[in-house]
Order: structure tokens, then C-alpha cells, then sequence
């Protein structure tokens, strides 16, 4: 076997390589010109990273930092970079320890405990890094006990990762070593350090600001430019968790272990309850707001959130009056289409943009307008004689992903409308270092929700969000700080009643299929989570328009 000769192809180039010959010496060889930008390869469909060994002929697909695995593997790398640079820069002192607590525009924001945060530190951390890349040191992956690590992590100060390991059923895991800095990570790596040469390093809010690069082309730096809006949304959110004592994946399974859960998921939906009667009240107080615009991301919990939010308005003496965006589709033969030709329903010109503006200016004026009815069935809007009227009372409580958009209220004077932008900000972290984005709470909702109520597979769903981030990206964060409010619907607990229905259906993705990839990074990553039942889930609760039983008409 050790004279064993293989033959790999890359882009159409081939050669012979003995067996255990790294893929990154391979591509040195035949693709040198993307090796580079290459973050981590494809061998026959197989993720693996460039340091692996050759085992078999195979052929090769280069994935690159521009994509959206080599983008994941970019950050992920890069934070490993800055906790190395980090730890030497503060000569090795366990009692300053980096906390990952969220990202936040173009940047993943830290807090250092132990140590004072300002521009030296940053200063000093940043030029650490820039040498590091520099030298080009190897990122090496070591297979240990997972006894061993947990100790290993407990000497370097690094508790919550002992503590996770707790729950972990193999007897073996994966660390990563870059000299004698030695972290345990969720996902691959790069090869060595000197792939990671785009970054800086900001002094924002007490901690440090780790600058990622553009994502279009992975390379470009720009400034960073907080949401400070969300920021704050995220810094509460942070807050509920201190409260309640969990702060990463351990503390949550450990709630589950000592039976402590329900009550956890009672505190939780009690704290989002009170954010939301604190948002009724301050619509209630302006006095003159006849329109509350409530815009999110896919998956946010909109339709919930206007639900709950109508009962707080109730409660103050108001007469709210919900109304969905989506029934402003245009007929489907006047649908946009994307640079793809498929239908672009995430774009403001999916919507008759002219009959919200009328309808919406109709109603400021106390006129009686009709209320069109979208059929999704049959892909064209329907007017049933549904008619509404506005009273001194009432208010129109209106959800869709293009709520916060300024030219559908261009015609409202200014102090009639209240702007609501709703996401799930998940500030839950897998331990100290690994944060867990909210993209992987909001696609693991929508999976479970087209699957069970909608009849759409995790595999459509899954190649289907990459053009649903895009309009994202295109057409809600842009408009997300002119928000009055900020709302954020993730819940503490959900990501352990979620596993337990969203697993079998990841499970169901055929392993030819381009969804196969992220089904089983979601997995690996719901592997983390002990599973919990969902009958404790309270019937409102935004949880419910996802795994189903609702008490409102989501």
C-alpha cells in the first residue's frame, strides 16, 4: 500500500500521486493558480481540507474562498487566528479569555474578560496576526480522547468546552493545533496561516471587533460599520441569557438533564412577551401611528410577532387590524425573474408597489378601500369584497419582507408609521469561541416548516436559501437600522425542539444532491444539542408557526 500511486484530475488536469500526498501539494501542481484562493477541496463530492492525505484516485473540485463554504471556512479560520494572536499577545494568561459573542455587520464582535480593551490591544493583536500570516504556519487537525482534551482545555482556562464534551458520546475529537495554541472547532480549516491575510481588527463598545472581507470576492476590506440598533437588540439578548444561566450549548443541555427546561422555556417566553407589550406601549404612546410596518428576514416569525403585538394593542384599547404583504403579489405572469430566469419573489418588484401605496394613503385619509387576497394556488391576487375603514381607533398592524422599504410610506406623513424589524438574532454560542450564526436557526425553522406545512423537502429548502439570503441581503438589511424598534424572536431554547424534528428530514437528503453538503454540516451541528420535546412550547409562542400547533392562523 505505501508504493500505491493514484491518479487525480483538476480542472481537467491529471497526474499520478503516491498515496498520503497532501490534496494542497497536489494543487500546487496541477491548479497553482487557484491554489491561493482555495480554501478546501472536493475530492469525488467529499469536503476535505488541503492537509489531508491522498487515499484514492479521484477528481478534484476546488472550493473557493468566495464561495459560501470557503467563506465559512475563512471566518472560522480567522477566528482561530485572532485567539492564537490573541493568547500570545497577552503572554499566555488564562485569566483573559475571549468570549465570540455575535457577528454584527462586516464584523464578529468579542469581549476580553481580564484584560482593559482599547486601541494598543487592538494595535497589538492585529500586527501579532499580520505575522503569523506571514510566516505561513501549518493549522494542524490532531485526533485526541476526549478525556484528554477536556483536561487540555481546562488547564488553558477554557471551561465551557470541558463542559460540552460532557455531552459528547465519542470517545475521540478533533482539535486544532497552530504552534502551542491548541482550540477545539466546529467545521474545517485552512491549510496554514498565510491564507488569511485579509482582516482588521476595531475597538467598538467595549471589546474588539474582528473585520471580515467583503463577501462578494472574500478579499476587499471595508471599514467597519455597525448596526447599532441590532447591536443593542443582540447586547439584551445577551442579558436574558446571563439571567437565565445559559450562555452556550452546555448550560442548555445541562437545563435538560436536571429537568430544569420547562421552566427555562416559561422564563423565555416571558421575557420576549414583555419586549413586545414594551413595543405596544410605545406605539400607543405617539398617539397618532394608524401604521405599524413590521419587515424581516425569511423565517423571523413575523406573522406571530403581528399576532401577539395585535393582542398588546388590544389590551391598550386599540383595534389592530393585520395585514400581510404577500397579498399584494403581483399575478404571476407579471412576476419579475431573477439573472437566472426563475421567479423572483424576493425582489419589491414582486409586489404592486402602486396599489400599496393607494391603499395605504386610502386609509390615512378615512377612505374604505378593498383588501386583495393572494391565491397561491392558482399564482393570481383575488378581491372578495373584503373591506376595511379606518376609525380613530384603529391601526393597521402590516407584515412582509419588504415592511421597512421607505417607498411604500413615502405617502404617509412621517408620524403615522411605526417600523418594527424582527429577526432571529441568535446570541446562543456553542461554547466561548464559536458563536452559532442566526442563519442556521432561521434555515433550520424554514426546513421544518415547509416540510410540515407546506410539503416542500429539506433538499428544496436548502438549495432554494442561498436566493433567499441573496434578496436578503438585497432587500431587508439595507433597510434594517430605520427600524423604531428592533425585535429579536430567537429563542433560547429552540434549537433542542427543533433537532427533534428536523433531523429525520436532513436525514432524507440524497448524498448526490447539491443540499447534501449543508444537511450534513447541520447534522454535525445539531449533534451538539440534547433533543427535547415540544409539548411544553407554549401555543403562541413564534416556535409554534414553525413545528405547528399555533393558536393563530400562521
Amino acid at each position: 500500500m505505501s508504493d500505491a500511486v493514484f491518479q487525480v484530475t483538476v480542472e481537467n488536469r491529471s497526474g499520478e500521486y503516491p498515496v498520503g500526498t497532501p490534496y494542497g501539494e497536489i494543487l500546487q501542481e496541477l491548479a497553482p493558480e487557484k491554489l491561493s484562493d482555495t480554501m478546501l477541496i472536493l475530492a469525488d463530492g467529499t469536503l476535505r481540507e488541503l492537509h489531508k492525505p491522498l487515499l484514492k484516485s479521484c477528481t478534484v473540485k476546488c472550493v473557493m474562498r468566495d464561495s459560501e463554504i470557503g467563506r465559512e471556512t475563512y471566518k472560522r479560520s480567522l477566528n482561530y487566528l485572532f485567539l492564537k494572536a490573541l493568547r500570545d499577545v497577552t503572554g499566555k494568561d488564562i485569566t483573559v479569555q475571549a468570549v465570540l459573542c455575535f457577528a454584527n455587520s462586516n464584523g464578529l464582535y468579542y469581549t476580553i474578560n481580564g484584560r482593559e480593551t482599547d486601541a494598543a490591544l487592538a494595535d497589538a493583536v492585529r500586527d501579532r496576526m499580520k505575522e503569523l500570516v506571514s510566516a505561513k504556519l501549518p493549522i494542524e487537525k490532531e485526533k485526541v480522547k476526549t478525556a484528554y482534551a477536556a483536561s487540555m482545555f481546562e488547564q488553558q482556562g477554557m471551561t465551557d468546552k470541558k463542559d460540552l464534551f460532557r455531552f459528547r458520546r465519542g470517545s475521540l475529537v478533533n482539535t486544532y493545533r497552530l504552534e502551542d495554541y491548541y482550540d477545539y472547532c466546529y467545521g474545517f480549516m485552512v491549510w496554514h496561516t498565510g491564507y488569511l491575510p485579509y482582516f482588521d481588527i476595531a475597538v467598538y463598545e467595549n471589546g474588539l471587533v474582528l473585520v471580515l472581507p467583503d463577501a462578494a470576492d472574500g478579499k476587499t476590506m471595508r471599514p467597519f460599520t455597525p448596526y447599532p440598533k441590532v447591536f443593542r437588540v443582540q447586547q439584551l439578548s445577551e442579558k436574558w441569557g446571563d439571567r437565565q444561566g445559559i450562555n452556550n450549548v452546555a448550560d442548555l443541555n445541562r437545563a435538560i438533564t436536571l429537568q430544569q427546561f420547562s421552566q427555562q422555556m416559561l422564563v423565555t417566553e416571558a421575557l420576549q412577551e414583555g419586549r413586545i407589550a414594551e413595543i405596544a406601549s410605545d406605539i400607543q404612546k405617539r398617539g397618532n401611528v394608524k401604521f405599524v410596518m413590521i419587515a424581516g428576514p425569511s423565517s423571523s416569525g413575523k406573522t406571530t410577532f403581528s399576532r401577539r403585538l395585535s393582542i398588546q394593542l388590544m389590551a391598550r384599547g386599540l383595534t389592530p387590524h393585520p395585514l400581510s404583504l404577500d397579498n399584494f403579489y403581483r399575478d404571476r405572469a407579471d412576476c419579475p425573474r431573477d439573472e437566472n430566469g426563475e421567479l423572483d419573489f424576493e425582489c419589491l418588484e414582486a409586489l404592486d408597489v402602486d396599489l400599496i401605496m393607494q391603499t395605504l394613503a386610502d386609509l390615512q385619509r378615512g377612505k374604505r378601500v378593498e383588501i386583495p387576497h393572494f391565491n397561491f394556488l392558482t399564482g393570481s391576487p383575488e378581491f372578495k369584497g373584503d373591506y376595511l375603514q379606518l376609525h380613530d381607533e384603529d391601526i393597521m398592524v402590516i407584515e412582509g419582507i419588504h415592511g421597512l422599504n421607505p417607498k411604500l410610506s413615502e405617502k404617509l406623513p412621517e408620524g403615522s408609521v411605526y417600523r418594527i424589524y424582527i429577526s432571529a438574532l441568535t446570541t446562543l454560542n456553542i461554547d466561548a469561541h464559536n458563536y452559532i450564526p442566526t442563519t442556521d436557526a432561521r434555515l433550520l425553522r424554514r426546513i421544518v416548516r415547509d416540510y410540515y406545512h407546506r410539503g416542500t423537502s429539506a433538499c428544496e429548502t436548502i438549495e432554494r436559501w442561498a436566493s433567499v439570503r441573496n434578496g436578503e441581503e438585497k432587500y431587508i438589511f439595507t433597510n434594517q437600522e430605520n427600524a423604531d424598534e428592533m425585535f429579536n424572536s430567537s429563542l433560547l431554547y429552540e434549537l433542542s425542539v427543533l433537532k427533534v424534528y428536523a433531523e429525520p428530514l436532513l436525514y432524507q437528503v440524497p448524498t448526490d444532491r447539491p443540499a447534501y453538503l449543508e444537511a450534513n454540516r447541520l447534522l454535525k451541528f445539531l449533534d451538539y444539542f440534547l433533543g427535547h420535546p415540544s409539548e411544553d412550547v407554549p401555543k403562541n409562542s413564534i416556535l409554534r408557526e414553525f413545528i405547528g400547533g399555533s393558536c393563530f392562523d400562521v
